[in-house]
């Protein structure tokens, strides 16, 4: 019961925060730093011929883009790993390292979330709009839920060993 109070106390306050921080230098490191500027490297990394680029928050490119709206940057994910972290027991060097790595691995499935995104928007506007609200969404939780699986089970086997 209070696993799930602090979970959710932590989840709120986060969103709450970054709720306050739309149209500041914060969401924009989310969005564009963190979100579309490292895309159009990768798009043009893995399809040159593309030309994608980072204009704000829109992925641009000749014949068709997409625009990473608030939602679509990953933070409300980031907010429930952080606030599962916060709500189990672990020793705080491991809690810590496991949000960081966590974060990290947001951050890195996102970016995969938007690259699929961009390609199905250009490909398939159907497939694009199930990718957008069905099954990228579904995956990228069930992802980051098996990750703070593995960290409670490596943790607990520390645990017993020590």
């Amino acid at each position: 019961m209070a696993t799930s109070i602090v979970l959710s106390a932590v989840f709120a306050a986060l969103q709450g925060l970054y709720g306050m921080a739309t149209g500041t230098w914060v969401q924009r490191l989310f969005i564009e730093t963190l979100g579309s500027q490292p895309a159009a490297v990768l798009i043009n990394l893995v399809t040159p011929d593309v030309h994608a680029h980072a204009v704000g928050a829109r992925l641009a490119a000749p014949g068709g883009g997409i625009n990473i709206r608030g939602g679509c940057e990953g933070t409300e994910v980031l907010f429930l790993l952080l606030g599962a972290f916060a709500a189990i027991q672990m020793p705080w060097r491991r809690r810590l390292a496991g949000m960081a790595l966590g974060a990290l691995l947001v951050f890195s499935l996102n970016q995969a979330r938007i690259l699929s995104l961009f390609y199905a928007f250009r490909a398939d506007r159907q497939l694009f709009d199930l990718l957008h609200t069905i099954v990228a969404p579904i995956v990228f939780i069930a992802l980051i839920a098996l990750y703070f699986y593995v960290c409670i089970h490596h943790d607990q086997r520390l645990a017993a060993t020590a």
